[in-house]
Parts: C-alpha cells; structure tokens; sequence
C-alpha cells in the first residue's frame, strides 16, 4: 500500500460481530473467561485491549516495524524504554533535546544510577567518542525540539552496529509521513501521539514501534507490569486521527514551507529555523532522510531581546500560545520559559536555544491569514 491507503487501513478491519466499519472503543476492564487461562486473547485491559491492539498494529504497519506498543503518555513510553537499561549504564544524546526527555533522564534515571551524555550530534565523531564499555543506548531526536537541527540516523545506526548499542529515535516532530527511522537502521522509534499522530489537541499518548521479537517482549513486560496504558477511549481518537495523517501533513508542510520564506524576508526577524531552507546547517541530511521538511519553524527576533519575544507572542491572533505542537491548529511557543523550562539555562544557551526563540507549530489554517497574524504580531 502507499502511505495515504495505509494510513486509512493498517492494522484495523470491520468489527466481525457487526461488520461496523470504525474500530469500537472496547470500554472494559476485564473479559469473561470459559476456563481459567482458556480465553479470548484478553483478559485484563491494562495488559491487552481490543482497541489499543487495532491501533498498535496500525502504528506498527505505518513505521514498517512489526510490534507497536502504545503508552499512556509520550513521557510513558520513554520511561519504558530507559528502563531496559541498569544502574551503571550510559546513554549519549543530543544537546538540544526536549524539555521533558532530558528532565526524565537527568531528574529521574540519573538518581538511578544510568549516565547521559548530552553532545551536539550533528558532529557524529563527538558521538562516537563518548562511546565506553557501560554506553548501551543512542538517543536521537530529529529534527531536534525546539532548533530543528536534524541528525543524520543512518550514521547513528553504524555507530550503534559497531559497538553493539540500542538507537533510539524520537520521531514525533516528522511522523512516519516523512521519515521512517527503522528503515534508516534505528531499533526502537517512539511517538508522542500527543502530537501530528492524533492531530486535533484532544489526546495524550504515546507509542513505541520495533522489528524485534526480543526488544518487543521486553518493552511488553514493562508495559504490562508498569501500567502505564492508555484508555480505549484514546486509542480510538488516535487511530481516527491517523486516518488523515498524510493529507494534514501536505499541508503542514506546505504552510510551513510559506510561514519560513516570509520569516526569512521579515526586516525585524535574525534568523530562522526550518530544514528546508537551503542554508539550514543540515539541510542535505532533511534532503537524504526525509520527504519533507515539516510543519514546525522556529524563529528569534532582532536584538535578541525575551521582553520582544513576549510581546510578539502576546500578539498572536490565530497562533495560540500554549504548550504542544501538531494539531490542526497553529501554536506559538516560548521554549525557555515553556517546553524547555526544565533545561538549565547555560545549558540552553550552550545548544542555541536563546531567551528570545519563539517556536511556532503551523497549523492547517488558510495561509493567507497565517502569514497577516505573522505581519501584526511582529509588526
């Protein structure tokens, strides 16, 4: 299947009992067994759920991995990942990562026991060279939140083959509309299906896709015994949303493509971020890994001054200042004092993230009034 037809019809079929075309939202918690053991599939729905299994194998299909796990939050499932590892063991990641993974990784599993390395991977020898007996995990996200620097995954991969590691890949702010991770050599891919995944701004979840059995009956133990699943109710919104995935991300990136050129020709605005500008330091890497280049730009005003950026963000008619990214809707973000809030200030600045970046998620809007409340809000 191409990626529209997959998007409308992985892992789902008509309901057997009434032939209803929508995957029903199975609200139990438990199932009737005919002897002990002797049962349907399901027992308990923390462990399995009809629902949540429809809409795993949909991610699994759309990934072209062969086990999807889904996870009560996006922060769920790289709890769950992380704890495959032991104290003692390290992990290297990106410098310019998520607000949210580096706290969980330097708040949470660093009290016990497991290292993290933050480097800038664009440099893949600065990789490498962290790499020691006790490093098991590469962490990647690309492209990066909120700096859009993309790493090259490919060179991950060799990295990791070489010294037999894991690599993960945070693939939220792409989708697998526009790159697939497992396919350019990663082991595990992880979603906040908070995001583009579901699409509207009304779930939280997240999800963990992999080829292999072993890893999947890992990362199933731990989903089972830590509980933290989500409800059928989600996982319903979340395979409607994956229906149009890849109609929402043509426009995604179309509007966001229009939003970084009139950004770059803006007297008041210094620079801006966006893959797809042929001067974006990893330009090539968007150009050789992904179809396109995403509906996610950010941008910092002349001067460089937060109070310049508080105004602007003030300002915004139709981009809505709010936490979040990937809906339907355009938002307007302050990462230092937002998503990225936990990051250590001489560490954000250390990685580019400056006081006065404003990240902006384009939505799906008419681009004609996008680009009018870019006009009046910056002014």
């Amino acid at each position: 299947m191409k990626f529209g037809t997959k998007a409308i019809h992985a892992g789902v079929e008509p309901d057997p009992s009434t032939g209803a075309i929508m995957t029903p939202i199975y609200q139990t918690s438990t199932y009737v067994q005919k002897s002990p053991g002797d049962h349907k599939g399901y027992e308990y729905s923390r462990t399995h759920n009809p629902t949540r299994t429809a809409l795993q194998n949909a991610l699994a299909e759309l990934e072209n991995g062969k086990h999807g796990l889904c996870f009560a939050s996006g922060m769920a499932a790289i709890d769950a990942i992380i704890k495959m590892l032991k104290p003692g063991d390290e992990v290297i990641s990106t410098n310019d990562l998520y607000g949210g993974s580096y706290r969980i990784f330097t708040k949470i599993f660093q009290n016990y026991g497991i290292k993290f390395h933050f480097t800038d991977m664009s440099d893949l020898s600065k990789v490498e060279a962290l790499v020691n007996e006790n490093t098991r995990m590469i962490w990647v996200e690309t492209p990066t939140n909120p700096l859009l620097n993309i790493i090259d995954i490919k060179g991950c991969a060799a990295i990791s083959k070489k010294h037999n590691l894991l690599l993960v890949a945070d693939n939220t702010f792409a989708t697998p509309y526009l790159q697939n991770p497992l396919d350019l050599g990663a082991d595990i891919v992880m979603h906040s299906l908070t995001k583009y995944m579901a699409g509207h701004s009304d779930v939280v979840m997240g999800a963990v896709i992999v080829k292999d059995d072993e890893l999947h009956e890992k990362l199933a133990f731990i989903q089972n015994a830590c509980g933290g699943t989500p409800g059928p109710q989600d996982c319903f919104l979340v395979l409607r949303g994956i229906k149009t995935l890849h109609i929402r991300m043509e426009r995604h990136c179309e509007n966001g493509r229009a939003v970084a050129q009139y950004l770059i020709n803006h007297p008041k605005v210094e620079k801006v971020l966006w893959p797809g500008l042929p001067d974006h330091p990893s330009h090539q890497i968007a150009k050789e890994q992904m179809r396109s280049y995403g509906g996610m730009v950010s941008f910092a005003l002349k001067g460089d001054r937060m109070e310049d950026a508080i105004a602007t963000l003030e300002r915004f008619r139709y981009f809505s200042l709010a936490e979040s990214l990937g809906g339907v809707e355009s938002l307007c973000g302050h990462p230092a004092s937002m998503t990225h809030a936990s990051i250590p200030s001489a560490e954000r600045l250390k990685a580019g993230l400056s006081d006065s970046l404003i990240r902006l998620s384009v939505g799906i809007e008419d681009i004609e009034d996008l680009l009018a409340d870019l006009e009046q809000a910056i002014g």
